[in-house]
C-alpha cells in the first residue's frame, strides 16, 4: 500500500477538511487547508483520495505512520497460523484411552488448532468402515463445544480420517487471552488499592 499524499503533494482545487481532533471543518480550498495545517505545525494528509472532494486531515504524519506500523506489527504477532494436530484411534479403543485422546483434542481446539482424527484399521477391520464412521461421529459430538466437522469421515489408504475445525481461530483466542490477562491485572490492582484504603482496626 503506497503512502498517502501529504502537504504540497495534494493537488486538487478543494478538499473536505478534518481537523486535528477529528472535527469536521467542511469543504475548503486546498490553499486554506494547507495554511491551517502549517499554522498548527502539523501535516495535511489525504485520507480518502477517491471521495469527491478528497478528504484530508490535519495530523502529525510521522506519529501517524509510527502508530500504523506498530498496529500492523501487533496484528502480525496475533495472527498465528492454525496448525493441524493429529489424534489417532484404534477401532477397538479402551474407554480411558478414548477419554485421554478426547481431552487432548479439546485442548488443541481451545487454542485455535484444527484436529485431524484418524482411525488406524488393522486386518479385517478394513471391512467394517461403518464402525469407523460411528466412532468418528461420536468423537465429533463429544468435541462439539469446541469445534465442528470441517471434513466428514473418509477412507485414506488403510485409515479413516476426519477434520474438526475450532470455533475460534488463533487470533480470536489470543485476543481473548490478552483481554483476560488485562482484566485480571486490573482486578488485582483494584483489590490492592481497596486493601490499602481500608481503615485500620483500632483497639478499644
Amino acid at each position: 500500500m503506497s503512502d498517502p499524499r501529504t502537504n504540497e503533494r495534494i493537488r486538487v482545487p478543494e478538499v473536505r477538511l478534518v481537523g486535528p481532533n477529528g472535527e469536521q471543518v467542511g469543504v475548503v480550498a486546498i490553499q486554506v487547508a494547507q495554511r491551517l495545517a502549517q499554522e498548527a505545525d502539523l501535516d495535511l494528509v489525504e485520507v480518502a483520495p477517491n471521495s469527491k472532494p478528497p478528504v484530508v486531515k490535519i495530523m502529525d504524519y510521522g506519529k501517524f505512520k509510527y502508530e500504523a506500523a506498530q498496529k500492523a506489527k501487533e496484528a502480525r504477532r496475533n495472527q498465528a497460523n492454525t496448525v493441524l494436530k493429529e489424534v489417532r484411534f484404534r477401532l477397538k479403543i479402551e474407554a480411558h484411552d478414548y477419554t485421554t485422546k478426547l481431552k487432548r483434542a479439546e485442548g488443541f481446539l481451545q487454542t485455535g488448532d484444527k484436529v485431524k482424527a484418524m482411525i488406524l484399521f488393522r486386518g479385517r477391520e478394513q471391512q467394517r468402515p461403518e464402525l469407523g464412521v460411528r466412532l468418528l461421529k461420536k468423537f465429533a459430538e463429544d468435541v462439539a463445544e469446541f469445534g465442528a466437522v470441517e471434513s466428514n469421515p473418509r477412507i485414506d489408504g488403510r485409515n479413516m480420517v476426519m477434520v474438526i475445525a475450532p470455533h475460534k481461530n488463533k487470533s480470536e483466542v489470543k485476543t481473548e487471552q490478552n483481554a483476560q490477562r488485562a482484566a485480571n491485572k486490573q482486578a488485582a490492582r483494584q483489590a490492592k488499592a481497596g486493601a490499602s484504603n481500608a481503615p485500620a482496626d483500632t483497639a478499644e
